[in-house]
């Protein structure tokens, strides 16, 4: 078989895959702006399936039930985005202090846009070890980001060395999802007054002071 005969079998593949992609993308957007509008438990597979406008067996090819769905929601639109926020802002800010400050206000500017609907996707636990798994690898990630955003400062000399970027990279990711989680339970919760005084609180242990 020649490089082009290869690469005629390749092809199709990809396309096919994207076609997946596609049809979940339709699916959860469809779901998401019906839960956003009646709720979630209000809503069925087979009115999902009708604004998304897939068949049924279709749906069950993607997800096995509607938990698996929202399992689905809940690591696209919630937890999965932490990465990208990272990056930017490290890309935008140069010294450690107004790192952490973006940080605070992307979360601050999120969590306001949040409905009824997204407090339930953060409380929502992964359905297999796979999705644990996949949590995991993306909590990890967002720990490396924040430890090398303390390294980074400790090495230019405008973070304080008195704690490792390691321990301070924990403080922060503990201290940022409680206060979320504790948000997401209870949407009375004083979120951005409770990340105001955490960023005051991240900034007086980063501070050369």
């Amino acid at each position: 078989m020649d490089a082009t005969d290869t690469h005629n079998i390749e092809a199709p593949l990809g396309r096919r895959e994207k076609r997946k992609l596609e049809i979940r993308e339709r699916i959860e957007q469809a779901a998401y702006s019906l839960f956003k509008r009646h709720g979630i438990e209000a809503i069925s597979i087979e009115q999902i399936c009708s604004v998304a406008d897939v068949a049924r067996r279709t749906f069950y090819g993607h997800y096995p039930n509607k938990q698996a769905l929202l399992q689905s929601l809940s690591r696209s639109r919630v937890w999965f985005t932490a990465d990208d926020m990272m990056a930017t802002l490290m890309d935008q800010h140069s010294d450690t202090v107004s790192r952490v400050h973006a940080m605070i206000g992307y979360m601050e500017k999120n969590l306001a846009g949040y409905s009824e609907v997204d407090r339930a996707l953060i409380l929502i636990s992964p359905g297999s070890l796979d999705e644990e798994n996949h949590l995991r690898e993306v909590s990890d990630s967002l720990r490396d980001y924040l430890a090398r955003l303390f390294r980074e400062g400790q090495e230019a000399g405008d973070a304080s060395t008195r704690f490792s970027a390691e321990l301070l990279a924990e403080m922060v990711m503990g201290t940022t999802n409680t206060l979320i989680v504790n948000w997401a339970v209870n949407p009375n919760y004083p979120i951005t007054e409770k990340l105001e005084e955490a960023r005051c609180l991240f900034e007086s242990v980063i501070s050369l002071d």
